[in-house]
Parts: C-alpha cells; structure tokens; sequence
C-alpha cells in the first residue's frame, strides 16, 4: 500500500524533480513538501487537488492506499494524454500498437 506521501515522492521522482524545484512550482515550501513526502503533514484539498492536476493524475490515485497498480499507470497515462491534441492523441495510439506488435514478435 502507498500512502499519498509515498505517491507524491514517485510522480516527483518520475518527473525528475527535486524538492527545490517542484516547491517553486507549486509555491510551496521544501519543508513542507518534504513533510507530505514522509507523511507527518496532509495537504489541503486544495494544495491536494493542485498536486494532481500537476502530476496529471486523479485524486482518487493520491488518496486511495489499496489501488491496482496497472489500472493506476493506465490511468495515469490517460489522464496525461486527453489533455493533448487529437492529433498527438493518434500518434500516441500508433506507437502504443506498434510496441505491442513488437511485444508479440519477442
């Protein structure tokens, strides 16, 4: 189970963010980030819903401890890609197709 802390540390980390630098992002302090990251401090709904929207996942992803993992990284993936053009949305499909062609072909 991850905790929201734990997930924030992640997308920060996938992102490959420092505290520094996703504190100026977000206008938040490192300390504070930090906090959340080890889980002695829980963001507001707000600071919460700013951290999702950033990271391009939902906050049902941030909040719930018992998620499976592939339909969390699908969902994370969706999210990031509908908010790209059609047109990238179609590329992104015909990579996605040409890798599991090459995944079969293994």
């Amino acid at each position: 189970m991850s905790t929201i802390g734990e997930k924030l540390r992640k997308l920060r980390q996938e992102k490959g963010l420092s505290l520094d630098e996703l504190a100026t992002i977000t206008q938040s302090s490192k300390s504070y980030l930090w906090e959340l990251e080890k889980g002695t401090k829980n963001p507001s709904a707000e600071k919460l819903s700013e951290l999702a929207k950033y990271f391009g996942v939902t906050l049902d992803y941030l909040m719930k401890e018992d998620v499976n993992q592939t339909f969390d990284t699908a969902q994370r993936i969706f999210t990031r890609v509908s908010n790209l053009s059609e047109a990238d949305q179609e590329k992104i499909e015909e990579m996605i197709k040409l890798i599991i062609k090459m995944k079969k072909n293994d």
